[in-house]
């Protein structure tokens, strides 16, 4: 697999979204808001359900999936301290802000107990982690995920056939990561490596770039 590493490391991922956190929504969320619609209809998450979203970002989605599966708990899990303060403003204009536990940390390393959550979302998050570290980062998510777990992911793709839109991205990806911070990875493929089985799969495009949605279910 022919996949772009990641050049920044952790700490200068953190102090990044730290520093955008409060514009985020008015440049890179309302791109992404399209696709994370479509993730959270294949999740479609329900009553009483106990769900878990790495990289909650601003919260918009955590506050629809707190609406959707009350009176079930749901945690969020995300690297920046700044993200969570946009994320705590945002459930609580929604109003589910007792319904939503929020962390701040690794998802490498979950601090959940195994088989806590029925449902596990992750948009544009599995991408921004280092090719060696998204086994374990699945691994992580099939440990806290309840047997017959689902998980939905929404990641930036591998074109089938790249054109210059697509080596634009990755070269912008490679040479400016704190502003193209996704770079495309083979999602539903990492997946399936990790041991979940692939329930769904369904290709969208962003200006010509492909993005995944994969629905898979623990084993």
């Amino acid at each position: 697999m022919d996949i772009a590493r990641v050049a920044r490391s952790k700490a200068e991922a953190k102090a990044s979204y730290d520093k955008m956190a409060r514009y985020y929504n008015y440049f890179g969320g309302q791109f992404e808001r399209r696709f994370r619609q479509a993730g959270l209809k294949l999740l479609d998450p329900r009553p009483g359900e106990d769900v878990l979203e790495v990289g909650y970002g601003t919260g918009e989605a955590l506050a629809e999936i707190a609406s959707a599966a009350s009176p079930g708990h749901v945690c969020g899990i995300d690297i920046s301290d700044g993200m969570r303060e946009e994320a705590e403003k945002c459930l609580e204009a929604k109003g589910v802000t007792r319904a939503v536990s929020l962390a701040t940390g690794d998802a490498a390393s979950l601090p959940y107990r195994a088989d806590s959550f029925d449902a596990i979302f992750m948009s544009f998050t599995l991408e921004l982690f280092d090719t060696p570290e998204i086994p374990q980062v699945l691994a992580e998510c099939a440990r806290v995920l309840k047997p017959s777990g689902r998980i939905v992911v929404v990641a930036m793709a591998l074109p089938d056939h790249p054109k210059t839109m697509s080596r634009l991205y990755v070269w912008s990806h490679k040479h400016f990561p704190n502003y193209v911070d996704c770079r495309p990875i083979p999602a539903a493929e990492m997946i399936a490596e990790a041991g979940f089985n692939l329930e769904g799969e369904e290709r969208l495009s962003m200006w010509g770039l492909p993005v995944d949605v994969v629905l898979a279910k623990r084993t």
